[in-house]
């Protein structure tokens, strides 16, 4: 392969000689996207593990740290932003309440419900959490310009509004 060539053209190249009627396009970019995404969520997710963190934990501390002061959500709300069971929540909010960065307390407008709260912590992990995070994805597009940044995230956010 040379050095302009990846993976993902060696695939469609195999594609091609066994049926040559397919056009693989659509391959060839959801093949890269899933690779980088695998990539960088395995790069991300051994950051995170510095701070005792799962890639899924912090997903919980850093919704509640973007929901602005008092960083407090019921696990209702943190279920739907996270896209989560009830059960993989409670799950996630126990290991986290364990380890003294949230906690849980019933809710005073609803004496069925709970909110949970970013501890001091908690807030000051995530803040280390995040910045790791992201030294690790600007690494990764360093090779970039900042226009080519700016034309392939609106390239992305236009795929992802067609799926």
């Amino acid at each position: 392969m040379s050095e302009d060539k990846d993976a993902v053209d060696a695939i469609t190249a195999q594609w091609f000689a066994v049926r040559p009627d397919l056009d693989t396009a659509p391959m060839a970019v959801f093949g890269r996207i899933y690779r980088i995404s695998k990539a960088m969520g395995d790069a991300v997710e051994e950051r995170y593990a510095r701070f005792g963190i799962s890639r899924g934990e912090f997903d919980v501390v850093a919704t509640l740290r973007r929901s602005g002061d008092p960083y407090t959500l019921s696990p209702r709300q943190l279920s739907a932003t996270l896209m989560l069971t009830t059960g993989g929540m409670t799950g996630r909010l126990d290991k986290l309440e364990k380890a003294g960065l949230l906690c849980r307390k019933p809710d005073p407008h609803d004496r069925r419900g709970l909110q949970v709260t970013i501890t001091d912590r908690g807030l000051a992990l995530v803040d280390e959490a995040v910045s790791a995070g992201l030294e690790v994805q600007r690494a990764a597009l360093t090779g970039f310009t900042g226009e080519e940044v700016d034309a392939l995230t609106g390239l992305l956010r236009k795929l992802l509004a067609g799926v």
